[in-house]
């Protein structure tokens, strides 16, 4: 497969106005390191996993305070941090270099989908952020929505994600899509195909970036299929459950320089670790992302 050029993809979609447009471009090149690539801290699995993630057997003391997350993206080469506003309110103005993702939407996994269609509304809306952006004087470069593809309240997501993206780009702000099927409706929610049809709805919705689960299994074909419906559009794969250092450098070496993918969002197999350990391995995987260097290159970059 041909290598995507992702710095030249650095431009403003036309729903960004042009007075917005130089605003939007920053905050692109900012978060991406003026590459196109995103590398993403999902720091909103702190709502979304509750402290499963965050407190027990192989996890880090250190993670079971949310400053953790904070001390890691200030410290390292992520591209920005991905968390809700009211954790900016109370750890933001000690890390204020850091660029955040304002997760705008997020639910608990209490209930189960075999009880209730999966749904998950908006906290806040862009403007609610944009003035909390100009008030505290952080680094607010984008949000983030999740929409359950096939829930049987997959209509007010998309109406909802649909207006937070065009607000987003209005206010010129980057907008970031988690696309996850779920639902009765779906049969294999990380199966290629339906996860090519999640892309699909994501870019529709004009989604700057999108994020979705790696496909199990992983087939050049596959993957392929999920590339080719995300043209124009970023598509970055989630982490997943952690994993040893090789297989999380393998695996994003293989989705962004074989394949084209715009970056990856990594969470558990980063916070989940010490601080020095997850520094060290957040600028290996950003050495991969961003400079193009072999995973046994980066992998120097670890802590022995």
């Amino acid at each position: 497969m041909t290598k995507t050029n992702f710095s030249n993809l650095i431009q403003a979609p036309l729903d960004v106005p042009r007075s917005k447009r130089a605003m939007f471009l920053n905050n692109l090149r900012l978060i991406t390191k003026n590459t196109g690539r995103l590398f993403m801290l999902a720091g909103d699995q702190r709502v979304e996993h509750l402290n499963d993630d965050f407190f027990g057997v192989d996890i880090s003391p250190e993670d079971a305070q949310p400053e953790h997350l904070f001390k890691i993206a200030t410290s390292s080469r992520v591209g920005a941090l991905a968390t809700q506003l009211g954790y900016l309110a109370r750890f933001g103005s000690a890390y204020p270099k850091v660029p955040y993702i304002v997760k705008l939407n997020n639910k608990t996994n209490l209930v189960k989908e075999q009880d209730q269609e999966p749904y998950s509304s908006a906290w806040y809306d862009v403007r609610q952020v944009v003035n909390f952006a100009k008030d505290s004087g952080l680094k607010i470069a984008g949000v983030g929505y999740t929409v359950y593809v096939g829930s049987g309240f997959e209509a007010a997501m998309l109406h909802e994600a649909a207006q937070i993206v065009l607000e987003a780009h209005k206010a010129g702000l980057v907008a970031v899509l988690w696309m996850y099927p779920r639902g009765k409706a779906v049969k294999d929610k990380i199966e290629a195909h339906l996860i090519a049809g999640a892309v699909n709805v994501g870019a529709a919705l004009g989604a700057d970036f999108i994020k979705v689960n790696e496909p199990i299994p992983v087939t050049p074909h596959g993957l392929s299929e999920i590339m080719m419906a995300g043209q124009r559009t970023g598509v970055i794969f989630a982490g997943g459950e952690a994993a040893d250092y090789d297989s999380v450098l393998q695996s994003i070496y293989l989705h962004v320089h074989r394949f084209g993918a715009a970056g990856a969002a990594l969470g558990r197999n980063i916070h989940q670790r010490s601080f020095t350990e997850a520094v060290a391995l957040a600028n290996a995987v950003a050495s991969v992302i961003y400079d193009g260097q072999a995973p046994e290159v980066a992998r120097r970059l670890l802590v022995k």
